[in-house]
């Protein structure tokens, strides 16, 4: 199992002096992170996309060649690129482009977001959910394995034998299906071979276990060799000296993050007893010290019949910089040792 860690680059609050991190100053510790989580041995570093005042990651593929630039070892990827918003073409020439500038180190990872804000954005109807993802997919996938495309569609215009470059360092690109808790996103992602990363941000992770059966019989059934049918998960963690440390230092900010939410969907307001419940031995929320972080890491990935890699996103807009550097210093020296081989 390889263990990484996810960003959404929220604008932060310094929770000690109240005074906000301007987004320069922003970008400037993010890049310390991905940093410092390749010097401690992480495997990946994601950077998710969102077009929201909260959030500095409407151009993951730029920061990300920020960091190629400052690191030798660790992935880098998507965390995801909301696909059905983009145009296939540029996505594979920016991660093509990524790929190079960091000698094969890429990981893209495609899906339709969480949030809603990019279709308006870029001049799109959310009645087409369902069809801008599958179409783009299609196309997205057929550039990978050809650098000349013939390709119509709905919602973009017809490609007629044009190429599209530079080609990746990578052959093929690895491309992940990022999902939720739909069960044809899980069966799709099976059906075309494509491996998996499975965001978990609520209930308990072995409920995911029938979606990802039905994900492995899908592949299984279309002539996929297992070893093809990849599963990664997504979800909230953070990493302490002590439990009630990691709690005391991440519940402010988790409370601020999910009352915005919850106020904008109509969802009853956060309470500390939610918290706890999502921190403990079945939750989503992958937070303590390290044994306990990684004796989850390990049941969880047994109860799903084995997961290749966990990223714990460790997003927080009341978390200071110094905290958060720590969290990835012990995942990375702490964590990893103790679930390798698992």
């Amino acid at each position: 199992m390889h263990l990484g860690v996810d960003s959404f680059v929220s604008a932060v609050t310094d929770p000690t002096t109240e005074r906000v991190v301007g987004p320069e100053e922003r970008m400037e510790h993010l890049l310390e992170e991905i940093a410092l989580a390749d010097q401690v041995g992480l495997y990946s570093f994601g950077i998710g996309e969102h077009h929201r005042p909260e959030y500095y990651d409407s151009a993951p593929a730029v920061i990300l060649a920020a960091a190629a630039a400052r690191t030798s070892r660790i992935r880098l990827g998507s965390a995801v690129t909301v696909l059905s918003a983009a145009d296939p073409v540029r996505v594979f020439q920016e991660f093509a482009t990524l790929d190079l500038i960091s000698k094969g180190r890429t990981d893209l990872v495609v899906g339709r977001g969480s949030f809603t804000e990019a279709f308006p954005l870029f001049g799109l109807s959310l009645a087409d959910y369902d069809s801008l993802f599958t179409e783009k997919l299609d196309l997205l996938l057929r550039i990978r394995d050809s650098e000349r495309v013939t390709w119509s569609g709905r919602h973009r215009p017809a490609l007629n034998g044009q190429g599209v470059y530079p080609r990746p360092l990578q052959d093929p690109l690895p491309i992940w299906v990022g999902v939720g808790g739909t069960p044809e996103s899980f069966a799709r992602a099976g059906l075309l071979g494509l491996p998996l990363m499975v965001a978990i941000i609520g209930g308990e992770p072995r409920q995911f276990g029938p979606l990802i059966d039905l994900y492995r019989r899908a592949g299984a059934q279309a002539g996929h060799a297992p070893e093809k049918l990849q599963v990664g998960l997504h979800v909230f963690g953070f990493v302490a000296e002590s439990t009630q440390a990691a709690a005391d230092t991440i519940y402010p900010g988790w409370h601020e993050m999910f009352t915005k939410v919850s106020r904008e969907r109509g969802f009853s307001p956060p309470s500390r007893a939610q918290f706890d419940a999502t921190s403990g031995p079945n939750g989503a929320f992958f937070m303590g010290d390290p044994d306990t972080v990684a004796e989850k890491l390990v049941r969880v990935s047994e109860q799903l019949g084995g997961v290749d890699r966990i990223s714990l996103q460790m997003t927080n807009p009341r978390l200071a910089h110094t905290d958060l550097l720590r969290g990835i210093e012990l995942l990375g020296t702490e964590v990893v040792p103790r679930v390798a081989g698992s």
